[in-house]
């Protein structure tokens, strides 16, 4: 996205499956069908309804047959447990809007409709748990990693048990002009919040910095 940010460079590698997806021969297009993002705060297309919403992705990528869009769709609302139904917009004041969770419940079905491999979710769960005592967010983000590798940034998801993640990674990134470079740590859950082997994780996840 910084693409369309005056002055925004990227540098360096970001591979997936082993290939860079900055490289000049990749589709970006083809990056953000793969990889699907959810933001922090919900983003509903707003004079969209719910159905158009979920399946906005497969009209871009052609798809027109409505028996399929309407088959995504149903399939989507489901696993994202679940998105009230309607044909009204989804975020406008004239027709009954969604409250946060449903509409952040709304966005993850939007972004899994085209079966992407990788899900990037920017503390997305913490809007998706306001939701029906039935379908608490531990549950939703359990059932979506059967089928999607989950990037999620809110250690609380990652620390709590019952534990939603297997690996957890730690960037610490130092000031400019500190002795010691900046350091990452990726293990197991379990491992780094139960017996980090470094100082500065510790001192992160019991809360002495960060």
């Amino acid at each position: 996205m910084h693409e369309v940010i005056p002055g925004a460079r990227v540098e360096g590698e970001v591979l997936l499956d082993g290939e860079d997806i900055y490289a000049s021969t990749v589709d970006p297009v083809e990056v953000r069908r793969t990889i699907g993002m959810v933001f922090q705060r919900p983003n509903p297309f707003p004079t969209m309804s719910i159905r158009d919403n979920v399946v906005a992705g497969m009209k871009l990528q052609g798809e027109k047959n409505k028996g399929r869009l309407d088959e995504i769709c149903e399939r989507s609302l489901r696993a994202a447990q679940p998105v009230e139904r309607g044909q009204g917009p989804a975020g406008q004041a004239r027709w009954r809007p969604l409250p946060a969770g449903q509409q952040q419940r709304l966005c993850i079905a939007r972004a899994i409709a085209v079966q992407p491999d990788v899900l990037l979710m920017d503390e997305a769960l913490l809007r998706a748990s306001t939701r029906s005592p039935r379908s608490p967010s531990r549950d939703l983000i359990g059932e979506l990693k059967k089928d999607y590798t989950i990037v999620n940034r809110h250690a609380q998801h990652a620390s709590r048990p019952p534990r939603v993640s297997d690996q957890t990674a730690f960037f610490n990134l130092r000031a400019t002009g500190e002795p010691r470079p900046a350091s990452w740590r990726s293990t197991t859950t379990d491992k780094i919040f139960s017996n980090p082997t470094e100082r500065a994780t510790e001192d992160y996840i019991s809360g002495r910095f960060g």
